[in-house]
């Protein structure tokens, strides 16, 4: 099956990639699991992610983790 990714069936990738990412942040940082969600859905990756044409959904959640990272720097 060849799906395509678009802006109406994007919203399903990203609750998977929340928790892998927060769950490296949670690991890196500390903090409780909620806080860390809360740092990934308030980050500016996040608003980049949910955009489809910026094809952030393509990353795995180490890559995520780093490109949220340089948002901060």
């Amino acid at each position: 099956m060849n799906v395509e990714i678009t802006n109406e069936n994007l919203y399903l990738l990203l609750p998977g990639k929340a928790a892998l990412v927060s769950g490296i942040y949670q690991d890196f940082y500390g903090g409780t699991a909620l806080d860390a969600l809360r740092h990934f859905y308030h980050s500016e990756l996040y608003k980049r992610l949910e955009k489809e044409e910026t094809k952030l959904w393509h990353l795995g959640p180490v890559a995520l983790f780093e490109e949220m990272e340089s948002f901060n720097k």
